[in-house]
């Protein structure tokens, strides 16, 4: 019987040490390609949580999309948060913004020079 409870004890103790899944593991695709149809270029890409204040990292870094290219952008924070505010900063100063995005339903963002729309 001590041996029993003993191995069971064990047991108890690497389970509760087990390392939690990552977001990637839930199974949702968080990418989301933004194509740029605008006749200016876009230099600056966020997506950032509904939950945050700020906005997080440009996604582009040091790339840029001209008109007419894309990027498959992966909005994967490592949480299982799907809703993302999403913000675009085109050369010629115009900003786009989509609010309350389902990042693992979306698949694509268009920005044009008219406007945006999510797909």
């Amino acid at each position: 019987m001590k041996k029993t409870a003993a191995l069971l004890f064990a047991a108890a103790i690497g389970l509760s040490m087990s390392v939690p899944a990552s977001a990637a593991s839930d199974g949702k695709n968080r990418k989301v390609t933004v194509l740029n149809l605008s006749t200016s270029t876009l230099r600056e890409l966020y997506a950032s949580p509904i939950t945050s204040t700020n906005w997080e990292e440009d996604l582009l870094g040091q790339r840029t999309l001209t008109s007419g290219q894309s990027i498959s952008a992966n909005i994967d924070n490592g949480t299982t948060e799907c809703y993302y505010d999403l913000k675009a900063v085109l050369a010629n100063g115009k900003t786009w913004e989509h609010r309350k995005v389902n990042v693992c339903a979306a698949s694509k963002w268009v920005i044009a020079d008219a406007g945006e729309s999510i797909q």
